[in-house]
């Protein structure tokens, strides 16, 4: 009140009397302390007489926290490495610390040595080819949370939040704002034996395609370079088989993969090129739900719908060598496997596409190399009864 003046509830009755007053108004007077009204349309509420200004509610002079605010990872650091031939570049989130290190064994002994202290919660680093494994491996050995991602995700990132120079340095900054914004998911790393099984399997891919590449120039070369490119077909011819006979030892070699590929090989249509490409480059079949590693491999439907239009489903992106693979299992799958053989024909009655009803059968051939493994229970067919 004005004038030092405090002030006391005064009840003023209406022209009827009534048992409760009808208005509340204060009346100045000197010599005490001004008591808060109890007002249900004031926004400031109750006040203690102990209480500060300041603390009543609304008007809290308190500092919210990251929680409140929803940046909880602002105060987590995040890291992110651009890797190249010859060097690392890193970030840190959000303290905007930067380095640059050599990308050989010392250079990863520092990067270990300076994100154990740090204790970051994520690591990012790009697919790139191979150049990222070794970074990869010595952060993984040293249990730091390391995760590989897509460079297409960060690139689309970069742009959705206006980053459009590209500089190793830059690309290290927004690799480590994707980890603290994104989030992406922590998998467990494949070790050595498996790293080695996925480098000889894609080794044959490679001699696959060499071997394709060349048989088609020997239908269009002159003569004068035939020789050449059959001896160079034979040659490829013989290190396929002798590489099919390495992956068969490699995994009749482990216990675990001997059971794991005697269980895969109980459903009809599948064989040893498609089980080792399953326990290579899925790990995570048998131990995560059918639409998740549906979406990993990239045969999950994607809608293409807005408003009232309706766009046909299509499936895109994921793990394309494992699609590959499963696509050649699915066509011998669909003659000799019933459940997907009754799968197949049925969709062809219903009027799809051919490759569209493969498609599907690719999809179910995962599922069930997916529940086979899940369960530790061989495939057996049982018929419903009509």
């Amino acid at each position: 009140m004005t004038n030092g003046c405090s002030a006391i509830v005064v009840e003023r009755h209406a022209a009827r009397q009534t048992t409760k007053p009808l208005v509340l108004e204060t009346v100045p007077q000197r010599g005490r302390l001004a008591e808060s009204v109890s007002n249900p349309n004031s926004c400031l509420g109750d006040r203690r007489a102990d209480q500060p200004v300041s603390a009543r509610k609304g008007r809290s002079s308190r500092q919210r926290t990251p929680t409140e605010y929803g940046h909880v990872n602002d105060m987590q650091s995040n890291v992110g490495i651009d890797v190249s031939q010859a060097t690392l570049d890193v970030a840190v989130s959000p303290s905007g610390e930067q380095w640059q290190l050599t990308n050989d064994d010392a250079g990863l002994a520092q990067l270990v040595e300076r994100l154990r202290t740090l204790e970051p919660e994520r690591i990012v680093l790009e697919a790139t080819g191979g150049y990222e494994v070794a970074a990869v491996a010595a952060l993984g050995i040293a249990g730091l949370p390391v995760v590989v991602v897509n460079p297409r995700q960060v690139r689309e990132f970069a742009r959705a939040i206006g980053r459009l120079a590209k500089t190793d340095a830059l690309d290290a900054q927004v690799l480590a704002l994707f980890a603290a914004r994104v989030q992406p998911q922590l998998r467990p790393l494949p070790d050595a034996t498996t790293r080695e099984l996925s480098a000889v399997l894609a080794r044959r891919r490679q001699l696959i395609e060499m071997r394709t590449a060349e048989t088609n120039r020997l239908k269009m070369a002159l003569e004068a370079v035939r020789g050449d490119i059959r001896e160079h077909l034979r040659y490829l011819d013989k290190r396929i088989k002798e590489l099919d006979r390495e992956l068969h030892d490699r995994l009749r070699g482990s216990p675990l993969w001997r059971e794991k590929d005697n269980l895969l090989r109980s459903i009809p249509g599948v064989g040893p090129i498609l089980t080792t490409t399953l326990l290579a480059d899925v790990p995570e079949l048998g131990t995560t739900g059918h639409k998740q590693v549906v979406a990993l491999v990239g045969l999950a439907p994607l809608n293409r719908d807005s408003g009232r239009w309706r766009g046909k489903r299509s499936i895109w992106g994921g793990r394309a060598h494992v699609r590959a693979v499963l696509y050649m299992a699915a066509l011998t799958a669909v003659r000799l496997n019933p459940v997907l053989k009754t799968l197949y024909e049925r969709l062809l009655r219903a009027g799809k596409p051919r490759k569209v009803a493969i498609t599907a059968c690719m999809h179910k051939l995962l599922r069930i190399c997916n529940a086979v493994l899940a369960t530790q229970t061989p495939w057996r067919y049982q018929p419903l009864d009509n």
